[in-house]
Formats: C-alpha cells, sequence, structure tokens
C-alpha cells in the first residue's frame, strides 16, 4: 500500500513537472506568436506608408511630366504659328535704369552716336562689336553683365548680349545679335544721313525653325551692308561677298572650336573664368559672393557643355586639332588676298570678326597653344594695332 502510494506521489509530480514544461513550452509558444503578432502590427502602418508614398510619387511624376508634355505640346504648336512672322523690335521712350560700368572714349569720335553696350567682356560676339567700335573710334559707354544672373538686362525681351543700345531722336534703339550690329554701324558709317532706327528695319527679325527643327529668330540680312545704291569706289563684288563669306564662317564654323578648348578640362574651365574675372574687372563691378557663383558655376558647367560641344560641331578628339585646322583655313584665305589682311592692306568686317573672337580667349591656354603651332600671330598683332590706333577713324572724316 505504501508502496503504491509513493509510486502514485512520484507520478503525480511527474506530471506536473511534465505539466509545467509543456505549459512552460505552451506560453512560449504563445509568446511568440505575440510577439509576431505584435511585429506584424507594428510594422504593417510602415508598408502601408511605403506604398502611400510611392503612389504618391508615382501620381506626382505622371502629373508633372504630363504638364511638361503639354507646356511642349503648346510651346511647339505656339512657334509653328509664329513661323515666319516677324519680332517687333520697338523704340524705349526711357534708358534703362542701369548704371555704366565704365566709358570708352574717342577724342577722333565726329559720328554723333550714343551707344551703351551691354556686354560680357570675354565673350566673342561681345568683342566683335567691340573691335568694330574701336577701330573706328567711336564712343560708348558699357554695361558689364552678370552671365549668370543677367539682371542688368532684366529690362529686355532679348536675353542674350551682345545688346546695343542706340539713342535717336531722344528715344532708345536696342539692337541685337553682333553681325546685324557690325552691319548695321558700318552702313551707318557709308551713309550717315539714314538714322540707325531706319536702318534696323532693313534687318527683319524672322522666328523660324532651324534645319534641326529648333525654334529660334533668325536676322535677316545680317551680313549684308545697304549701301543705298551707292557702292564705294575701292570696293569691288568679288571684295563684297567674300567679306560677306567669312563673317558668316566666322559666327558658324570658327567661334564653335572656342569652348571645346577653353573648357577642354575642369583645370582649364576654372583658369579661363579666373582670366574672365581678371580682365572683365569683376572684382570692381560684383560683389564677392555674385563673383563666387559666376566662377564656380560657370567654369563646372561649361565644362559639362562643352563635351556637348564637341560632338555638335564635330571636333576631332584632340580638340587643340581642330582649333589650329580652322585657324589654318583662315590664314591661308588672308594669304590669298595678297596683303596682310583678308581685306588687303586694311582689315576689313571679316578680319575684325575672326579677330573679335579671338580676342576673347586671348588669355586663355588654348590661345597660347594656337600661338604656337600655328602661324596667326602676324596678322593677329598687325589687326590688333589697327584697332588699338582707331585706324578706321580716317574714313569717317572723308
Amino acid at each position: 500500500m505504501s508502496v503504491f502510494w509513493r509510486y502514485h506521489s512520484i507520478s503525480q509530480k511527474r506530471c506536473r513537472l511534465i505539466t509545467q514544461k509543456k505549459s512552460g513550452i505552451c506560453n512560449a509558444r504563445n509568446n511568440e506568436k505575440s510577439f509576431r503578432c505584435l511585429s506584424t502590427i507594428v510594422e504593417q502602418p510602415k508598408s502601408r506608408n511605403t506604398l502611400k508614398f510611392g503612389i504618391l510619387g508615382i501620381g506626382i511624376g505622371i502629373t508633372l511630366g504630363t504638364g511638361y508634355a503639354i507646356s511642349k505640346i503648346n510651346e511647339a504648336r505656339k512657334n509653328l504659328f509664329l513661323e515666319g512672322t516677324e519680332v517687333d523690335v520697338k523704340l524705349l521712350n526711357f534708358k534703362p535704369n542701369v548704371e555704366s560700368s565704365r566709358k570708352v572714349v574717342s577724342p577722333m569720335d565726329t559720328t554723333g552716336l550714343k551707344l551703351t553696350l551691354f556686354q560680357y567682356q570675354t565673350c566673342p560676339f561681345c568683342c566683335k562689336v567691340r573691335t568694330l567700335l574701336d577701330f573706328y573710334g567711336i564712343s560708348y559707354d558699357i554695361v558689364e553683365v552678370d552671365p549668370v544672373l543677367r539682371k542688368e538686362i532684366s529690362w529686355s525681351r532679348y536675353k542674350k548680349v551682345p545688346i546695343l543700345l542706340a539713342e535717336v531722336n531722344n528715344k532708345y534703339q536696342p539692337l541685337y545679335d553682333s553681325s546685324m550690329i557690325m552691319s548695321i554701324i558700318a552702313s551707318y558709317l557709308h551713309d550717315k544721313s539714314i538714322s540707325l532706327t531706319e536702318l534696323s528695319k532693313y534687318y527683319p527679325i524672322l522666328s523660324i525653325h532651324d534645319e534641326s527643327g529648333k525654334f529660334k529668330h533668325e536676322v535677316v540680312n545680317k551680313y549684308f551692308l545697304m549701301y543705298q545704291n551707292n557702292i564705294p569706289e575701292d570696293r569691288k563684288l568679288h571684295d563684297i561677298v567674300e567679306e560677306r563669306k567669312w563673317r558668316k564662317w566666322a559666327d558658324d564654323v570658327f567661334v564653335h572650336m572656342l569652348s571645346p578648348n577653353v573648357y577642354r578640362t575642369l583645370g582649364e574651365a576654372y583658369q579661363t573664368f579666373n582670366w574672365f574675372s581678371e580682365v572683365g574687372h569683376w572684382n570692381e563691378y560684383f560683389p564677392a559672393w555674385e563673383r563666387a557663383i559666376m566662377i564656380n558655376v560657370g567654369a563646372i558647367a561649361m565644362w559639362l557643355i562643352s563635351k556637348q560641344l564637341k560632338k555638335r560641331h564635330h571636333l576631332k578628339d584632340n580638340v587643340r586639332q581642330s582649333f589650329y585646322d580652322e585657324i589654318n583655313v583662315w590664314m591661308r584665305e588672308v594669304k590669298s588676298s595678297g596683303g596682310p589682311f583678308k581685306g588687303g592692306s586694311n582689315p576689313d568686317l571679316s578680319d575684325l570678326a575672326v579677330y573679335g573672337v579671338l580676342k576673347s580667349i586671348e588669355g586663355c591656354e588654348a590661345f597660347k597653344d594656337a600661338l604656337e603651332h600655328t602661324n596667326f600671330g602676324q596678322w593677329f598683332y598687325a589687326v590688333k594695332e589697327k584697332v588699338d590706333s582707331h585706324a578706321g577713324s580716317v574714313y569717317l572724316s572723308n
């Protein structure tokens, strides 16, 4: 009896122990399940929020993309509607309230012109205009434009430089496009009885799509001088045609050699912009923070853009060689003229245009390399002497 009781007691203890173990396992499992459930409850909002943000992002992307596509379609329709229409360039009743950076005064100036040039000091197109004005000894004011912010030309619908503002009968005639400006000024010097405003009507600006389908504004007749049926006796038709041809070459071919060369590397891009700052006197016209933006943003942006320009204009892998090749093309033409200049014994407008393009990079490594590897130096410095001495002023007195 006692044996049975002991066995029964031991069995009960074992059962209780086994039951406790099982209960512990169950509790552990229940706790694990509870933890999993808790984890699931906690994680579910995160998953749902991610999904919501994803859907919201996709929706915003689709909305913006659709809006951009619609705006482009509307812009294309508008441009198609404008195809062939003339841009209305109106006289200004008041001169823009922008302070001149400096004045260029020539004691030889007899033109009576009152001009203000909005420019970047080292822009090749601006250099072309300054070259013309300096060659003829014409006085003018300069407004140096911030190439990044461009607030100095906020008054103009045309957001490129150069812009030449001419005072005519107490109003102000804006002139755009460097080649048009050169032609208008040269035409005026030929016959001062016709005002700049009247002459500008011979150079209408039309809205067109170019061969690649890009919409742009094109100046008609910009390489033509308006002689009014009174061609100078010392000019032959062949010379006039050649002058137009090489002025166009300077714009369509030669100028596109510059950016891939002066911004060839990031180091060269910074060297170029620092030279721009020095020669353009940026420290005098712009605060330090603005100069920092102009140099840093400009150098990095132009270094990246120069890679695209290299492909667009089909330059060789060695962009310097493409630069040298075009300089050699020009120098062969100068040699064929039989004089020190393409214009013969004196520079013509094509000489001044090509000189202006090269003048814009005179302090860059690309210019120094070209001096070493081509023979354009003698011609360049001969034109420089004519420009700096205002040699063209002799024609004004005639």
